[in-house]
């Protein structure tokens, strides 16, 4: 845990220093504080928790947000994201292998099947950014919720499994879907120059999630328990800013 924490500060540290180094090559002015519009692009890598860590592995994500800040730093935000995993705990097939641990194929040969973690989540939220006087860095705070999705994806390569194909898949993927809370704690820095952009924090995502399936053919049942789906993990974003002045004009 330190040296996850040591990692994580050394990190925004050099983030830090390389936005400002940045910040000295053009010419700027202060409309850059000014109300804007923020397109981001973000990236990260979640460790899951609760129910999700029996399921899954460590996950990775894609997506994108869209912003509106004031001057006084009030965010209002939307944001998507599509996460996917290489490592699934739970095998729903167990039941059709054979003791080798394979699946016969159609073709009569061993099938190469693989379960993949896919996922998405959108989600709408409020938040503060807490610069300093002199520059638009500082402390950023976010909450909000919306809706978070997940299922087990089998994919067969040798395309021979009968089982596993059409509308028999949703028999073993554990689609998974529900509300959930999110939360982001990190830095911002918007760059005088607007040449560089960027948020990174800890992002903590709660999904009260069930089954959406009305049957699992391992479990012999449909799986109704209430789940808790956590993910907690490292966010990065970076960010198109567009700059509203007070004529209404845009800034970029």
């Amino acid at each position: 845990m330190m040296k996850r924490f040591y990692f994580l500060f050394f990190l925004l540290t050099g983030f830090r220093a390389f936005s400002q180094n940045l910040d000295t090559l053009p010419v700027h002015d202060e409309r850059y504080k000014d109300n804007g519009i923020l397109f981001h692009i973000t990236a990260g890598g979640h460790l899951p928790l609760a129910d999700m860590a029996t399921r899954f592995g460590m996950s990775a994500s894609i997506g994108g947000r869209i912003e509106f800040i004031s001057k006084s730093n009030w965010i209002i935000g939307g944001e998507g994201e599509f996460f996917f995993g290489g490592k699934v705990k739970e095998n729903p097939l167990e039941f059709i292998q054979l003791k080798e641990g394979y699946i016969i194929g159609n073709d009569r040969n061993p099938a190469s099947i693989y379960l993949l973690e896919r996922g998405y989540g959108a989600y709408a939220y409020i938040g503060k950014l807490f610069a300093g006087k002199t520059t638009r860095d500082g402390l950023r705070l976010c909450i909000g919720g919306g809706y978070m999705r997940h299922k087990i994806r089998l994919q067969d390569d040798t395309r021979t499994v009968a089982q596993i194909t059409g509308d028999y898949a949703k028999g073993y993927d554990r689609l998974t879907g529900g509300p959930a809370a999110i939360q982001f704690f990190g830095w911002e820095h918007h760059g005088k120059n607007r040449r560089f952009n960027y948020t990174i924090g800890l992002e903590f995502i709660e999904g009260f999630t069930n089954t959406m399936r009305d049957w699992d053919f391992a479990a012999m049942r449909k799986l109704d328990q209430q789940r808790l789906d956590v993910r907690i993990g490292l966010k990065i974003a970076y960010f198109l800013p567009f700059y509203l002045t007070r004529s209404e004009e845009i800034y970029y």
